[in-house]
Order: C-alpha cells, then sequence, then structure tokens
C-alpha cells in the first residue's frame, strides 16, 4: 500500500458494521459497482474483513466489511467478532447497516457506543427498503436511531436495487479529509486473487447447500497459476474442507452433480471477474471441527495475524 502525495486528493476508511444479514456485503458491491464480497440469503456469510476501495476524482473511500456482530459460538466465531471491534477502531468513519422495519437491536447499540467511545462520525444506511410497503415506517425507525446517536447522516437504501446507493456514497465523500490516496486510483480490493477466488466458491456453497452445512465449510485455493501456452487459461485447484463425512458427501452429491453444480457455476463468476478462461479442480476433504482448530483456522487466514 503507498500513500500519495497529492495535497488536493482526500481519503477516509469507514467500517460498514451491522447485525449478520442486513446486507452490508450488498451494499459495499453496489457502491463499489463490482463484486468483491459474496453475498447469500444465510448469515454470517462474511467471515472476514474485506477491504473495497471506491476513488472518485480527488476522493477515496475505503471500505472494510465485517461479519455481522453475533454471539460467537466457536474460535471462528470469536474471530469473527474480534474482527468487527478491530475495524471499528481504526477508521475514520462508521457506516451501521440496519434492516428497514426492524428495532434497534442490542448489537446495535453496542455499535452505536463504540463509535461514541472512538469519537467518530457515522451514517445509518436503512438498508432492504423494498420490503416495506408502509413507508412511513421509516420516519419511526430513523427516530427511533436518531435519538441514540447523533449521525452525519440517515439514507435509506436498497443495495439490491440501487435506490439510494448514489446518495449514500456522496455523503461519505463529504467526511473524506485532505493526505492523498492510499492505494492506486484504479484499485478495487486489497484482496489477494486467491481469497476471491475461494470466496466465489464458498458463495456457491452457501446458496447451494442445506441450511446447517455452509457453516460448516471452508475454501483454500492451493493453486492458481495460467498456463505457459498461451492459451489465457488459468490453472486452479481448490479444496473445500468440512466437518463431517455425510457432509462430504452432501457437497459432492450423487455421481458428483451437487460439486459439478458448485464448480460450474463458481467458474462463470471467476471467468467474469478476472477475464480468463479458468479450469477449475475442485476436491473435498473431511477436517473434523475445523472450526475450533487454531491450526487450521490459521491454515485458513482466519486468526489474528490477517488482521494486522
Amino acid at each position: 500500500m503507498s500513500v500519495s502525495i497529492h495535497p488536493e486528493e482526500r481519503s477516509a476508511f469507514a467500517a460498514i458494521v451491522g447485525r449478520p444479514n442486513v446486507g452490508k456485503s450488498s451494499l459495499l458491491n453496489a457502491m463499489l459497482g463490482q463484486k468483491i464480497a459474496i453475498v447469500s440469503s444465510k448469515p454470517q456469510t462474511t467471515r472476514t474483513r474485506i477491504m473495497g476501495v471506491l476513488t472518485e476524482g480527488e476522493d477515496q473511500l475505503v471500505f472494510l466489511d465485517t461479519p455481522g456482530l453475533h454471539k460467537p459460538r466457536s474460535r471462528l466465531g470469536d474471530y469473527m467478532v474480534k474482527s468487527v471491534t478491530e475495524s471499528v477502531s481504526g477508521v475514520d468513519i462508521g457506516l451501521l447497516v440496519v434492516e428497514a422495519g426492524k428495532p434497534v437491536s442490542p448489537a446495535d447499540e453496542d455499535l452505536l457506543a463504540k463509535f461514541r467511545s472512538l469519537g467518530i462520525p457515522a451514517l445509518l444506511a436503512i438498508n432492504k427498503i423494498d420490503t416495506l410497503s408502509d413507508k412511513s415506517l421509516l420516519m419511526g425507525q430513523i427516530a427511533e436511531y436518531s435519538a441514540r446517536f447523533d449521525f452525519h447522516a440517515v439514507v435509506p437504501v436498497c443495495a439490491q436495487t440501487g435506490d439510494g446507493v448514489r446518495e449514500l456514497v456522496l455523503e461519505l465523500k463529504k467526511l473524506c479529509e485532505p493526505g492523498g490516496h492510499f492505494f492506486a486510483d484504479d484499485a478495487l480490493t486489497d484482496q489477494p486473487e486467491r481469497v476471491l477466488a475461494a470466496e466465489m466458491i464458498r458463495e456457491k456453497l452457501l446458496r447451494l447447500l442445506d441450511k446447517e452445512i455452509p457453516h460448516g465449510v471452508a475454501v483454500a485455493v492451493e493453486r492458481m497459476r495460467e498456463r505457459e501456452d498461451g492459451s489465457g487459461i488459468t490453472d486452479m485447484d481448490a479444496t473445500i474442507f468440512c466437518e463431517r463425512t455425510n457432509h462430504k458427501a452432501i457437497i459432492i452429491g450423487k455421481k458428483g452433480a451437487m460439486l459439478k453444480k458448485v464448480g460450474t457455476y463458481a467458474r462463470e463468476d471467476m471467468e467474469r471477474f478476472f477475464d480468463c478462461k479458468i479450469n477449475l479442480q475442485l476436491w473435498v476433504k473431511v477436517k473434523e471441527d475445523w472450526r475450533n482448530r487454531e491450526s487450521i483456522l490459521h491454515t485458513l487466514g482466519y486468526d489474528k495475524t490477517s488482521l494486522e
């Protein structure tokens, strides 16, 4: 990461926080105009801190998309909660995302208390406004949150349709400060290509598998190399880790049908994102109770070193 020295350039780091499944990753993707964070209807989709960069002229916003704040039940859960608190501690702006029509939750209260203790400005994004048939309910929700914190701005949005997203970006840009850009103007994320590819595979698992299984899977891309024959094809080997033998059978599916479907959908996403042909090979391994085994969490990048 290099800092630009142009004095007219402004920047700000913003942490996107909130409860699980309120649409934080969808909102990040909408603001960037490019998908870098995986999205599913299942809670706790995001496991680690994902950085997205939006540069418009002199202003650069660096977003940290964090896991949903929840009560941890494993070492992986502990890591996810820690990534939220550490992300908030090192930013210029807090962006609290809540779901339209929902009351203030204890998790929201905790996050607002964190903003208050750090003395950082915060914005409130009320997402999924398309789900409200009675839009007048928004006024009561805005009043309820505003009574608890003096927000720089409150912006109703719909990450799926894009409604309000531009207005939210403009409000965030008002809080940028002089001091140069921290990333190249064409940067989109700080995530390595292997991490992005692994997350694309995990997203397909989240969408296609039964409710309980996805939380017990992780993906590691072990090889990603462009062929030297000029074909433009990139060979990729990835391993899907699960916790039980019967889960492995479900992931593979009858005659390999489920694994083939996961691979096909993931490869299509990768080819669009990386703009090249992908030859993807998937393997499934059982690692019992991996969410509580520090050595495996470290191998997969879910540990304190990935927050530094």
